[in-house]
């Protein structure tokens, strides 16, 4: 099943987000090599897709695993988590209907 990674950004995360941004891709690519990952990617603090020092608020990713417990845990494991980027992190279900 798909669950939705729903993540907000402590304030001034960016330092914190780039230290910690090569080991939370290196994770991505790897749900991507196995064919899990439908999109991820950060929320900009500002409305540009570079925002330059303003940094991100928070991350999305929807991707397939068993079980919302697996989706928790591998959400608690990622390095931004651990880094202290993210305040808050909630997981859900997620049911894709567009695109087919």
């Amino acid at each position: 099943m798909l669950y939705a990674i729903l993540a907000t950004d402590v304030e001034n995360s960016l330092s914190n987000r780039l230290a910690a941004r090569p080991a939370h891709l290196q994770r991505l690519q790897q749900l991507q090599n196995q064919g899990r990952l439908i999109i991820a990617g950060p929320h900009p603090a500002i409305d540009s897709d570079d925002p330059g020092e303003a940094g991100f608020s928070g991350s999305l990713i929807v991707a397939e695993f068993e079980s919302q417990q697996d989706a928790q845990t591998w959400a608690d494991a990622d390095p931004y988590n651990t880094a202290g980027v993210y305040a808050q992190v909630i997981v859900k279900a997620f049911k894709k209907v567009f695109p087919q």
